[in-house]
């Protein structure tokens, strides 16, 4: 291969020469992306490593199903994938050598008949650009500078208007859903500061959770309501003056009785449940789905999982402000999605997931890298059901 890649004013780019694209790419100005400004090598939406180890090549001759494929896909070339959470390459990115147009594919070997491809960009071009717009607001520079040391719903619905513009510009108003998901979805985690000042992790704006649920939703506890191992003060002052939502998205409060701790908890509903060591210090705040209990460390606020199948404690959040973060996250993606006409989840929810998870992951890295994760996991549950429904790990 000679397949370079290039350095020039801080930025890496990965050229192709006139033969390595003979006879894949005739389209005119696809060619001359490809051997001038070429494509990002360092990128937090795409990666195109395969394509400086492989080179061209078709989905035909990647999958070895020439007769199984259906004909629009068999001469489309393989030149990347996009980036999930944690940088794992989830769909590969597909490119029409006859006209330049970018789309994306799961390859499904064993069933390559099924495989199908959606529009992603126009051109290299404007995936290229787009590319680069998503990179600046995750790391806040660029033309998202302005937004350092910006927080609230306001900074996020500018944001939001911001990447949209820059979308609809060059696609005649209708960029690709993936696009799309990332202006709507992706601003969402400048609601909250960092500056530490509540204490935790985030600072989330005044009535936040109020203005989300409804405050009658959202339940404040008293100080007699906590147990006296809750030691934690932020924990505390959280709990006392902004709230949990009394019914998140697969999450409900315990709120029929003063916050009990998982040892009393089972002493009064399972005295013969399996425990775990520091039981009296972990206080349970309610219920998650499959027999999880959602416990806070009251020594260090931090936020667990307790799965009573498996008798074991599984990281979950941060601490209060990121788990109340979570919540909102989860609603606010459901309400956009009713305003935009179920636009996000319409044969796209495997795409809107890894979006969820790349905020959450930017938001609250907690249990990345741990050998389960409840809501990576319940995002990928959600993201698999969609893909076995045409047949992906099949």
């Amino acid at each position: 291969m000679s397949t370079t890649i290039t350095h020039h004013a801080g930025e890496t780019a990965i050229i192709l020469t006139e033969t390595e694209l003979d006879p894949y790419v005739t389209h005119a100005s696809t060619r001359r992306w490809l051997t001038g400004p070429g494509l990002p090598a360092d990128s937090g939406v795409l990666d195109f490593a395969e394509l400086c180890r492989e080179g061209l090549r078709t989905v035909a001759d990647s999958t070895g199903h020439e007769d199984r494929l259906a004909a629009e896909l068999r001469d489309q070339l393989v030149i990347g994938g996009l980036l999930g959470p944690g940088a794992l390459r989830t769909e590969s990115v597909l490119l029409d050598g006859t006209t330049g147009e970018v789309s994306t594919t799961y390859f499904l070997h064993d069933r390559p008949d099924l495989m199908d491809r959606r529009p992603l960009a126009p051109s290299l071009r404007t995936l290229v650009r787009f590319a680069q717009t998503t990179d600046e607001l995750a790391g806040l520079r660029g033309q998202f500078a302005s937004y350092v040391g910006r927080y609230g719903p306001k900074a996020v619905a500018e944001a939001s208007r911001q990447l949209l513009a820059v979308f609809a510009e060059g696609t005649e108003g209708e960029p690709a859903p993936f696009w799309k998901m990332a202006a709507l979805i992706r601003p969402l985690a400048l609601v909250a500061g960092r500056a530490g000042e509540s204490g935790l992790a985030l600072d989330l704006p005044a009535r936040l959770l109020d203005q989300e649920f409804g405050r009658r939703e959202v339940v404040r506890f008293e100080e007699v309501d906590f147990p006296a191992t809750l030691t934690h003060e932020p924990t505390r002052r959280f709990l006392r003056e902004v709230g949990l939502p009394e019914d998140g998205f697969l999450f409900s409060l315990d709120t029929d009785m003063p916050l009990a701790t998982l040892a009393e908890y089972y002493a009064n509903t399972d005295p013969s449940a399996e425990i775990p060591a520091g039981a009296d210090h972990l206080i349970r705040l309610g219920h998650l789905v499959e027999d999880n209990s959602l416990v806070v460390d009251g020594e260090t606020g931090a936020v667990l999982n307790w799965s009573e199948t498996e008798a074991r404690l599984f990281p979950l959040n941060t601490d209060v402000s990121t788990l109340a973060f979570t919540l909102w996250l989860l609603h606010r993606e459901q309400a956009i999605d009713e305003e935009w006409d179920h636009e996000l989840t319409t044969g796209t929810y495997d795409q809107l997931a890894m979006t969820m998870l790349q905020v959450l992951s930017t938001v609250d890295p907690t249990g990345t890298g741990a050998d389960r994760h409840y809501w990576t996991e319940m995002f990928q549950d959600e993201a698999s059901g969609v893909l076995e429904s045409v047949g992906v790990g099949r």
